[in-house]
């Protein structure tokens, strides 16, 4: 694991990439999501996206969305190639996305979805804690988990600069 790289994202070619493993994998097959969909999440002009490589190719990415309404940190996406699983990969995107963001916040927010039980425990072990539930948001029967990750309140934090 210590050979894969985070980094921001490099060129359509690595954004089609991106979308291509997003798309093939849970929870997004099972929301119906295919690449043309995934691409134009990871090519969103308001997202920032960081790659996951080794010295071969990009085994993951995690999407950050700094402005969302009443959010300052967003988590839009995290995903991993599937036969890089299991290696601690999702765990380092996700600790570089929360670096990033609490330099300028001190919430952590993301959605995951109620039918996806092994994501919800990797972000329960993570430190997340459950706000809420958007039922049937993007498809019937299944609902968007609220979670949240915190190192204080907002009237008492001080961005940092890097």
């Amino acid at each position: 694991m210590d050979d894969v790289l985070i980094r921001a994202i490099n060129g359509p070619e690595e954004a089609a990439v991106c979308a291509t493993i997003m798309a093939s994998s849970d929870p997004w097959r099972r929301l119906g999501r295919d690449v043309e969909h995934t691409l134009r999440t990871v090519t969103n002009a308001n997202s920032e996206v960081y790659v996951a490589a080794d010295a071969r190719d990009v085994v993951g990415l995690v999407i950050v969305v700094m402005n969302v309404p009443l959010i300052r940190g967003y988590v839009n996406a995290l995903a991993v190639r599937d036969d890089h699983r299991n290696r601690g990969i999702g765990g380092r995107l996700l600790a570089f996305a929360e670096q990033r963001i609490f330099r300028e916040s001190p919430n952590v927010f993301l959605c995951v979805s109620s039918c996806n039980s092994d994501a919800q425990r990797f972000y329960e072990r993570m430190g997340y804690q459950r706000i809420g539930v958007i039922e049937d948001f993007i498809i019937d029967g299944a609902g968007e988990i609220l979670m949240r990750k915190t190192i204080g309140p907002q009237a008492t934090f001080v961005a940092h600069q890097t």
